[in-house]
């Protein structure tokens, strides 16, 4: 029977350890994870300029993915998830810290966490799997637990981008005369524009700080309202810094070419060709490693993975 809500979705995909990987970023085991996770986490420390004194949330924390990579740089970093299945492998692996605590939830709502018991919070490729309304719902409770001046991070698809329209179109391919009485998915991938998201930031207390949109991505950074912190200043460290958080053209062009294979149909010798020399920039190292183990996963009707992958 197909999951009617977020928990039993996720919590099936979440029902092996190597499901859990898989449904967080593809990852199909830990040496991806933290590649991936590397990677994210230096995004988010830089978009939240994170210290030693922060105390920091996650919302849709998964495995820990980025967690693990956080918490030994900040105060408390508290991770929630509304499947059982992922916060029990969050847990495994991040059971070496002290610093860190977990939240099962049950709803759209944060309620087991206290008002203002954060200063800064961050959720990454979570809202892209929700309906609007608790897009929406999130975004307020996310304004009720940071302090005031508390910054956000967060991203969703692009529907304003090039790709984020044509994943999107491939969304929309599978319901073409579909019975309209069966649900759709329901974790199934949501799309949102710019305009969108400014648009909930504004009614959910926030102030946007920065948006970075030449991806397939809308990731945004907001600040709540009140308290005394620099709104010039954060703004101008937020484009001054956008290299280190902003998905760069190579990212886009490899995740596209993973696209094209995992969605479209293309062979999967696509993938590899996209990469070229690791000179290119970093990006080429980890998704040759991406490649390379979601190749792996496929390995009965693709074969072997070529030696170019390692």
């Amino acid at each position: 029977m197909q999951p009617t809500n977020y928990k039993a979705f996720w919590d099936h995909k979440a029902s092996t350890k190597t499901g859990a990987f898989l449904a967080v970023d593809g990852s199909s085991n830990e040496e991806v994870a933290r590649l991936t996770g590397a990677y994210t986490a230096r995004q988010v420390e830089c978009a939240l300029a994170l210290d030693a004194n922060d105390r920091v949330f996650e919302l849709g924390c998964g495995v820990g993915r980025i967690g693990m990579e956080l918490a030994p740089k900040v105060a408390h970093w508290q991770g929630a998830d509304i499947s059982a299945n992922m916060l029990g492998v969050a847990r495994e692996r991040l059971a070496d810290m002290s610093n860190v605590g977990f939240t099962e939830l049950s709803n759209s709502s944060l309620r087991a966490l206290a008002d203002g018991s954060f200063s800064k919070a961050y959720c990454v490729a979570v809202f892209i799997h929700m309906d609007k309304e608790d897009f929406l719902l999130y975004l307020e409770e996310l304004a009720r637990v940071l302090e005031p001046g508390g910054l956000l991070f967060f991203d969703t698809w692009n529907l304003a981008h090039p790709i984020g329209w044509r994943r999107f179109a491939l969304e929309v391919r599978q319901y073409r005369g579909v019975d309209l009485a069966q649900r759709k998915d329901v974790a199934r991938n949501q799309f949102a524009t710019p305009e969108e998201v400014r648009i909930y930031l504004e009614h959910c207390g926030f102030e946007l700080l920065q948006m970075y949109t030449d991806s397939p991505w809308v990731q945004s950074v907001a600040m709540k309202r009140g308290g005394n912190r620099d709104v010039a200043a954060e703004r101008a460290r937020l484009q001054r810094d956008a290299s280190r958080i902003a998905y760069p053209p190579l990212w886009t062009e490899l995740f596209d070419a993973f696209i094209r294979v995992t969605d479209e149909g293309q062979p999967p010798q696509a993938m590899v060709d996209a990469l070229g020399e690791d000179s290119r920039g970093e990006e080429i190292a980890m998704f040759r490693i991406w490649y390379r183990e979601f190749w792996r996963l496929n390995e009965a009707h693709w074969g072997p993975p070529p030696a170019s992958l390692g």
